[in-house]
């Protein structure tokens, strides 16, 4: 249950008394000098006050990841490295944590809130110790008063040194019992028709008396073994603070030479979001072009038949070139032999022009020769 409370965040008893923004960093358990960043961007850095436990704790979520789960003690320290760069020990995760803010005044903010909540964690750890100490101190027993009267009127046992430890009877002495007996004799006759029940009584009263002293002798062994075992608990996270508190001062010194690689990291995951946008557009694209290509590849099946058919097309063409050839050759040979006709037909054309001439002349010469006759 304890671990649960401490890793868990109940909204019944827990609720956030202060949130900013910043980008968070854990040491290096590796090389414990470098610096990893736990969020991709800036995410919530909060102040949590559980009221049940009364403590303050620090959380961050990066989606459901809880990136910081810190609980402020009163050795924690928290530095400013730079102007926009704080961190902290956390003896109990074993970590440093950091945070860069946008400006100087969240961060200023952020360590005013980190110092106030400490304060009151180091108030509130000195109440409960006096607490404690009140609680296992034996003088603060509180035990039933010597001087009442009982409900039923019968007088009350006094209490003596003797009477307050539970195994005193043990160690009573042989004169000390014969003092009891006479003061025993002594109110026999005082109260002769009482003694019996005061005697009853006071035996009564001293078995009681015996096992209250029984339950508060282990009541304060045990508080005691518990304060031992707190005081070795609180040496030992002494020492732990004291190394951690040298461990900040050394990374101080790093942090000190690392603030501008500090600086770059951060502009370079401002520059990885960029990137990362420019990544989605370049997908998307990408995409585009998938498409694009499916259709160039149906396409090119199209282009494949029309290719086939084109060169189906050629040899068809081919062979109507061959035919045309013969036929302009035969066409060529038809023009000689028709030339040849012309020149034939020309020829018998100028033959009959002169036979026919001569033929004129002839019947000229017989239309003349009737005339004259």
């Amino acid at each position: 249950m304890h671990l649960c409370s401490f890793l868990c965040i109940s909204p019944s008893r827990e609720q956030p008394i202060f949130s900013t923004r910043a980008h968070v960093f854990q040491i290096d358990p590796n090389t414990k000098k470098n610096w990893v960043p736990t969020s991709k961007h800036a995410v919530t850095v909060s102040y949590f006050y559980d009221s049940t436990r009364n403590v303050y704790r620090i959380i961050s979520l990066d989606g459901s990841k809880a990136i910081i789960n810190s609980t402020i003690t009163p050795n924690m320290t928290f530095t400013k490295t730079s102007q926009k760069f704080g961190q902290w020990a956390d003896s109990r995760a074993n970590t440093v944590y950091g945070l860069g803010f946008s400006s100087e005044s969240q961060l200023v903010k952020f360590a005013e809130k980190f110092a106030e909540f400490k304060e009151a964690a180091r108030l509130a750890k000195e109440k409960s110790q006096e607490k404690m100490e009140l609680a296992t101190t034996p003088s603060q027993i509180t035990l039933p008063s010597p001087t009442q009267e009982s409900a039923t009127g019968d007088l009350q046992s006094p209490l003596t040194p003797e009477s307050v430890n539970g195994t005193e009877d043990e160690r009573l002495m042989p004169d000390a019992t014969q003092n009891t007996d006479l003061r025993v004799d002594s109110n026999s006759m005082l109260f002769p028709h009482s003694s019996s029940t005061i005697t009853k009584h006071w035996e009564a009263e001293l078995t009681a008396l015996k096992g209250n002293n029984a339950k508060l002798t282990a009541a304060l062994l045990e508080s005691t073994a518990n304060v031992k075992q707190w005081k070795q608990q609180l040496a030992a996270y002494q020492e732990e603070a004291e190394r951690l508190h040298k461990r900040v001062t050394e990374l101080e010194c790093v942090s000190s030479q690392t603030s501008g690689i500090k600086i770059q990291k951060t502009e370079l995951n401002q520059t990885i979001e960029e990137l990362e946008a420019v990544l989605k557009t370049k997908e998307e694209e990408m995409e585009q072009l998938r498409e694009k290509v499916q259709h160039a590849n149906h396409l090119q099946t199209q282009r494949d038949s029309v290719s086939e058919k084109l060169k189906e097309t050629e040899l068809h063409n081919q062979e109507l070139e061959v035919q045309l050839r013969e036929l302009e050759r035969r066409l060529e040979s038809s023009q000689h032999e028709q030339e040849a006709f012309r020149k034939s037909l020309r020829s018998l054309l100028e033959l009959l022009d002169g036979k026919i001439f001569e033929l004129t002349e002839l019947r000229d010469s017989l239309a003349k020769l009737i005339e004259g006759s």
